[in-house]
């Protein structure tokens, strides 16, 4: 057992303390004492009655740690003792914060976030959004503790985004960092939200949100004979996904995964599963009979594949995402027209020239719900109605094709 040797203790003391066969310490008082090891090694130790028992806490190694600092810390101890605190566990408790800290960085947490955040949206969607974050903010942020970023830290990661001209993804990234943040609050993980520090609008660019390219309503004439005279020499299958593209207005993704075991053409109905669609809600499809006549055709041809669209070579998989739009750009439309352009296509004609209402479109472009609850009592809402609408854009279609052909 180190023997203490009693004195209030100068550096010099400290300085010129040897090393012997046996530990020994030197008394500072007041609990306070520098312990010399038989390799040379000194620690400042604490030491302390709690609860009927001597305890003793570490303060640090001399010379790194200096009289002064010892005594200082030996003052805080003291005091924790007198507010019924016990220091070592104090200590414990700070170091178990500090490695929790370093393990809890913005990736780690980013992660937890995902995947409970993935589990609402489609595949596809979930990986374009992990890859934003992946590409550029974990290489800022990722490696920092969640609880030591500050908003200029965000503020810069944004900055570099919109430096490379991609405005609408800055905004994006901000969006998801602050979904990252409050997912770490909510679960005790940090205690502030830094996003909420600052507005978009203050730190970055105004900007006006693209829009995906799409034909007016007046250009449909011209590009229904196109389509439909195939001077382009689309491969069939090719020109029928356009032509149930104009005809269904689904997603380009929800298109080509189609599967027969979807289709029920006894009630002329397309159902697309929860998984494929992007607000991971499943979608109902009303089919016109110029819809179910297109998915007949191309039953005969692909009945052998469990895909509506199999690939021209592979029959296992679907047709490339790019299919449709280099179809476009051969028919002369590259850049005038995409395949997400449907959709803003048919809404505006639908509510212009057949005159419905945009919540009945709305439903049936499956645009995101306020809540949960009103997405489910929606889901089938206006039914009859969408299917009366369906076979109206299908016929008003075809007067249109039969314009353009004159």
């Amino acid at each position: 057992m180190a023997q203490p040797i009693m004195s209030k203790l100068t550096d010099l003391q400290c300085k010129n303390a040897k090393p012997r066969e046996r530990a020994y310490i030197l008394s500072d008082g007041l609990g306070l004492y520098l312990e010399i090891a038989p390799t040379g090694g000194k620690l400042w130790r604490f030491k302390y009655q709690w609860m009927g028992k001597q305890k003793r806490v570490a303060m640090g190694s001399y010379p790194e740690t200096s009289i002064a600092d010892a005594r200082e810390k030996r003052h805080e101890a003291r005091s924790m003792v007198a507010k019924s605190i016990d220091p070592a566990a104090r200590k414990k408790e700070i170091k178990q914060a500090k490695i929790l800290e370093h393990q809890n960085t913005f990736e780690a947490v980013a992660k937890l976030w995902y995947a409970k955040k993935s589990q609402d949206l489609s595949p596809r969607y979930a990986e374009q959004t992990w890859a934003r974050i992946q590409a550029d903010l974990l290489p800022q942020i990722g490696s920092k503790p969640i609880t030591a970023i500050t908003p200029l830290d965000i503020i810069r990661a944004l900055k570099r985004v919109e430096a490379r001209g991609v405005h609408e993804l800055a905004y994006r990234l901000k969006q998801h960092c602050g979904e990252i943040f409050r997912y770490a609050v909510v679960y005790g993980i940090a205690k502030h939200n830094p996003v909420k520090d600052f507005e978009s609008r203050d730190v970055l660019s105004k900007y006006k949100k693209s829009h995906f390219a799409s034909i007016e309503p007046k250009e449909l004439p011209e590009f229904l004979a196109a389509l439909r005279s195939n001077k382009a020499r689309l491969y069939k299958q090719t020109q029928l996904a356009i032509e149930l593209m104009l005809l269904t207005f689904v997603r380009t993704s929800e298109l080509i995964k189609a599967k027969w075991d979807e289709i029920n053409f006894e009630e002329a109905q397309w159902t697309v599963p929860a998984g494929r669609m992007k607000m991971r809600r499943i979608h109902i499809v009303p089919l016109s009979t110029q819809a179910v006549e297109h998915l007949r055709e191309l039953q005969k041809m692909n009945h052998h594949s469990e895909f509506v669209f199999p690939g021209v070579f592979n029959h296992r998989i679907t047709m490339s995402n790019n299919t449709i739009l280099q179809a476009l750009a051969g028919m002369g439309y590259k850049g005038r027209m995409t395949g997400h352009g449907f959709r803003s296509l048919a809404m505006s004609t639908i509510k212009e020239r057949l005159n419905y209402r945009h919540e009945v479109i709305d439903l049936q472009l499956a645009h995101a719900k306020a809540n949960k609850i009103q997405a489910a009592y929606d889901r089938a809402q206006f039914l009859s109605e969408r299917r009366k609408m369906m076979q109206d854009w299908a016929d008003y279609l075809d007067s249109l094709g039969r314009e353009g052909k004159k």
